[in-house]
């Protein structure tokens, strides 16, 4: 009986302990509101627009593709606010200190008070109904003091508000997009645009430059955006002069230049030229150029009649 009377005070101890934990409640924050807004797009349209330049048919290798895409959207504003409860979570080990500290911050606003009527109400709310709000938390033993450096929030309620509502067009170059192009008789090609929707199409460079073109009478062109299968096609035709040149110089600009001679050379160049390919004249010239670099006799008699050529 005597074992059990002594263990009564510490049952008791721990039966308010564990009801102190179980009652102990939050103390609540002011409550926080956020405003933002934001920006809803909604897709109406969107096209692909492909241009092959002229509508006649290719007299040169070269021809400049470009792309371009439009987007439509209806662009709605709306102003979101959200209601936060925000709160000091309970934890029962903080009343170890806040109790005592509690019953100072009420002495002291208590005394700050007199002061305060005494000095004609010159001192801060701070300080006397502060104090008292944080002693009387203190002392609470179901409520920690409320601290915002532990504060947590939950949202209470969220609302919206449409402000305005508009239409939005967005023109964009197809920029680093792949362009297929179809060569009749012979598998298609997926070719990259540049940073400007551009794609620079040379017949004479690859993919295009192994192919027999002779009876190849157009090219077709095709871009589609996978997203929404958005497409846009255009037919490029070629000329027949074209199709005899290319298959011409084909053969000028690949065959081996090793076992040419100086002359031989500059017939090339000059047959590239006549042929109206300026520009594969002058990249021929360079590559021989290149190719005669280790041995300057050789290289200087390739530019002496090259200039006796002109």
């Amino acid at each position: 009986m005597m074992l059990l009377a002594r263990f009564r005070p510490l049952q008791t101890a721990l039966s308010v302990t564990l009801l102190v934990t179980l009652v102990g409640c939050a103390n609540q924050l002011p409550q926080r509101k956020d405003v933002e807004s934001r920006f809803e797009r909604k897709l109406i349209s969107h096209s692909l627009t492909l241009e092959a330049g002229q509508t006649e048919p290719l007299a040169l290798p070269q021809r400049n593709i470009r792309v371009h895409e439009s987007k439509t959207f209806d662009v709605t504003e709306i102003e979101e606010t959200r209601y936060l409860l925000r709160y000091t979570p309970y934890q029962p080990w903080r009343e170890l200190y806040e109790v005592p500290l509690g019953a100072v911050a009420i002495v002291a606003g208590l005394s700050a008070n007199v002061v305060n009527v005494i000095t004609l109400d010159s001192l801060p709310t701070s300080v006397t109904r502060g104090w008292l709000k944080y002693g009387f938390d203190g002392l609470n033993p179901a409520m920690n003091v409320e601290s915002n450096s532990r504060a947590q929030q939950s949202l209470q309620r969220l609302t919206q508000k449409e402000l305005n509502q508009r239409e939005e067009t967005l023109n964009l170059p197809w920029a680093e997009r792949p362009l297929r192009v179809d060569v009749p008789g012979h598998e298609g090609f997926e070719l990259l645009t540049d940073s400007n929707g551009k794609l620079a199409l040379n017949l004479l460079q690859p993919p295009f430059a192994d192919l027999d073109l002779r009876n190849v009478k157009q090219l077709r062109l095709s871009v589609l955006d996978p997203l929404d299968d958005t497409e846009a096609h255009a037919e490029l035709q070629l000329d027949r002069s074209l199709r005899q040149t290319l298959s011409e110089a084909q053969a000028l600009i690949f065959d081996d230049l090793e076992d040419d001679d100086v002359s031989e050379w500059v017939q090339r160049v000059r047959r590239l030229q006549a042929l109206g390919l300026d520009s594969e004249a002058a990249n021929l010239e360079q590559s021989l150029l290149a190719l005669t670099a280790n041995d300057p006799e050789l290289q200087e008699e390739f530019i002496q009649a090259l200039q006796q050529a002109h």
